[in-house]
Parts: C-alpha cells; structure tokens; sequence
C-alpha cells in the first residue's frame, strides 16, 4: 500500500508565501514524476508543476515565478514553495507520484489527500 501524505496548508493574506510537503511511504519501489495539482470550487483539477526523478521541472504559466517545486529523492518527498501568493491561488492542493511499487511494475499515478490552501485578499 502507498500512501501520499500532505502538509503545509493554511490561510494566508495576499502577497504571503506558504511551503508544502509531501512524502510517500509504503511499498515504492521508484518514482518517476512528482506533482502538485490544485482545484478550485467548482473548476476542475489542474496541473501546478511537476517534477521528474532527474530534477526537470515544468510550472503552470500562472504560476511561473512565484512557485518552485523541489525534491528529496532519498525521501521520497516533493515540496512546494509558493510565494507571492494570490487569491486566485485558493484551491485545494493535490500531491501526485507516478511511481512502481515493484520492479517490473507498469507507473501508476497515486494521490495524496489534498491540502487547502486560502488566500485573502
């Protein structure tokens, strides 16, 4: 069983900055591509940034500049610094890993819970 665990959610004013975190645990045996997605109430659930195992990134255009994705590999774990923040940036954050929990495993995409995130204007 894999499980993606978040933290660092929170209510911040505009202009603020927030960190988050999330780690996987269970049976991994590699991970391919990390992620952060958002949704916002009644949008559908859209790609933030992403990560590969080698350190390549890719951001959402909204989001180039204030956001920076970052890894721990020996952690399994995927951050998320979010400066500047806005409140258009209010949504519900989502940790994804494309991981093998075995060698010859096809990558399947697991998610975390989801962590909110509220900025006032």
């Amino acid at each position: 069983q894999v499980q993606l665990v978040e933290s660092g959610g929170g209510l911040v004013q505009a202009g603020g900055s927030l960190r988050l975190s999330c780690a996987a645990s269970g049976r991994i045996f590699s991970i391919n591509a990390m992620g952060w997605y958002c949704q916002a109430p009644g949008k559908q659930r859209e790609l933030v940034a992403t990560i590969t195992s080698g350190g390549r990134t890719n951001y959402a255009d909204s989001v180039k500049g204030r956001f920076t994705i970052s890894r721990d590999n020996a952690k399994n774990t995927v951050y998320l610094q979010m400066n500047s923040l806005k409140p258009e940036d209010t949504a519900v954050y989502y940790c994804n890993a494309n991981l093998r929990t075995v060698r010859f495993d096809v990558p399947t995409d697991y998610w975390g819970q989801g962590t909110q995130v509220t900025v006032s204007s």
